[in-house]
């Protein structure tokens, strides 16, 4: 029999197919190792195979095997995701970790409005949930394996990761107020997110537990950008009673609130002690070193990849809920008040 000569580089199932006088799905079962071929039928596609040299898709045997080892992160889309410290340090924890166990990972930047391709996808980590929530639920609900970072879960049975955040600021501000001060303000992140809130409801917990009335003018709310976070540090320095200390709900915001401070004259932590909020390097390098809470970023993201891989591998396995701790690092923005 002679066999029209096919490019390598084309040669598909399809041709497998043609040239083995079987249909696509003998082929696919055949080389998914099914054992439900005749021997007739399985010797004619192999000997067709070696002589053509064709190359399975691995991707696609995942699919027809109904095991894949892609996961996909998705991260919801806002400005600046790729310039900021968390959205980098999620990335490259989970990058990290699914080199380590041999995933393939996919990065699916979304919004709420925007349906996820789920084809092809063994797990899901969702590295927090901001308005997105029906993506996760319909996840769920198509049986895939999902976890959860950043963001604390207690109604859906799904794995997720958090960090302490209430915990973290409680005791930055238990911290300030140990220095002497009882004029602390707070300037918030975006208090849609999960992890904002929770830096806000520890901030008013740390005051209410030592007797300090929280004033909702030393509140001020912002989207966690630099330029929200300016216009923050000049109201609160501009106050007819400036407050003593400020805690601040990132790091970039922050050494922004610093940099006004500094531009207004005010010098740092004499005038005014701030406190951030992630642990960013940048921090080190200002003109004051910033004082901030630590959360572990990475290892919240290698956990979920190694939670993932669990799940994955088995299809019974009970959903965890872990709430890592945050970690006070005193540096040089905050000093003890001096009683006038």
């Amino acid at each position: 029999m002679t066999r029209t000569k096919i490019p390598s580089k084309t040669i598909s199932i399809e041709d497998v197919a043609r040239e083995s006088g079987v249909s696509i799905t003998t082929v696919s079962r055949v080389i998914n190792k099914v054992g439900t071929v005749k021997e007739k039928n399985r010797s004619k596609v192999m000997r067709v195979v070696k002589e053509l040299n064709f190359q399975p898709s691995i991707f696609a045997q995942r699919l027809a095997t109904g095991k894949t080892n892609v996961v996909a992160l998705v991260i919801p889309r806002y400005e600046g995701v790729f310039y900021s410290f968390y959205g980098l340090e999620v990335i490259r924890g989970v990058g990290t970790l699914c080199e380590a166990l041999k995933l393939d990972l996919l990065l699916h930047l979304t919004d709420q409005r925007t349906p996820l391709n789920l084809r092809g996808v063994g797990g899901i980590i969702f590295s927090d949930i901001i308005g997105n929530r029906p993506q996760l639920v319909d996840a769920l609900g198509k049986g895939i394996p999902c976890v959860v970072i950043n963001y604390y879960l207690d109604d859906l049975d799904v794995s997720c990761i958090a960090v302490d955040n209430a915990g973290g600021a409680e005791s930055a501000v238990d911290y300030l107020i140990g220095l002497g001060h009882k004029r602390i303000a707070h300037i918030t992140g975006d208090v849609t997110t999960q992890a904002a809130a929770k830096r806000l409801e520890g901030y008013k917990r740390a005051l209410e537990k030592n007797n300090i009335k929280v004033n909702e003018e030393y509140i001020l709310y912002t989207d966690y950008s630099r330029g929200q976070a300016r216009g923050a540090a000049e109201k609160l320095i501009k106050m007819l009673q400036p407050v003593t200390a400020v805690f601040v709900a990132s790091d970039s915001m922050a050494l922004e609130v610093m940099a006004v401070a500094r531009e207004m004259g005010k010098n740092i932590p004499r005038d005014l002690s701030i406190i951030g909020f992630d642990d960013n390097p940048s921090g080190l390098y200002g003109p004051v070193a910033l004082s901030t809470v630590r959360q572990p970023l990475i290892k919240m993201a290698e956990e979920s990849v190694k939670e993932l891989n669990r799940l994955m591998g088995s299809k019974n396995s009970a959903a965890k809920k872990i709430l890592l701790p945050a970690e006070l690092v005193i540096r040089e923005s905050c000093c003890s008040l001096k009683t006038p």
